[in-house]
């Protein structure tokens, strides 16, 4: 159980500054392919089939386009602003194919920190191996706020 237990949260909206930025790199490999198909039951042969993907403009399987989102989005969780962060609004756009054992480099910039409404804004870049732009994505993130004691009004009364 973690009531009450200390978690380490990411950092705070007074802690954060527009410019900021964070740099990232991830290898797509086939467990990680095969665990995200598994999970969703996704059978699209774009992603797994070569001999389908062959025949296509492609050439080649390709990546699916929300587990590029889900590198984006958990990088915010895990790093910046991090943990208790919560994205509430996004736009991906994806430029060009991100094909199997890609190494992709994300490039994530704060762009504004609005503290009245306690939102960021953050541009993300993810380039392939060769500097291609691969993914634009423009987001909208809450980061954590600071948790309130459990206890604080409980003894008011003694």
């Amino acid at each position: 159980m973690l009531i009450g237990k200390k978690r380490k949260l990411g950092r705070k909206i007074h802690e954060i500054q527009a410019g900021e930025k964070l740099e990232m790199q991830e290898t797509i490999e086939d467990k990680d392919l095969l665990l995200y198909l598994g999970l969703t039951n996704d059978n699209n042969p774009l992603f797994i089939q070569h001999d389908y993907a062959t025949l296509t403009p492609f050439k080649k399987p390709i990546v699916p386009q929300i587990m590029l989102m889900g590198m984006v989005t958990s990088a915010i969780s895990k790093y910046l602003p991090g943990p208790g962060s919560s994205i509430t609004k996004s736009q991906f756009n994806f430029l060009k194919p991100v094909y199997h054992y890609s190494k992709l480099t994300f490039l994530f910039e704060i762009t504004e920190v609005d503290r009245d409404r306690h939102l960021v804004a953050m541009n993300v870049i993810a380039k392939n191996e060769e500097g291609t732009d691969v993914l634009h994505a423009e987001l909208q993130v809450c980061p954590p706020y600071p948790p309130k004691p459990i206890t604080s009004h409980t003894m008011e009364n003694f």
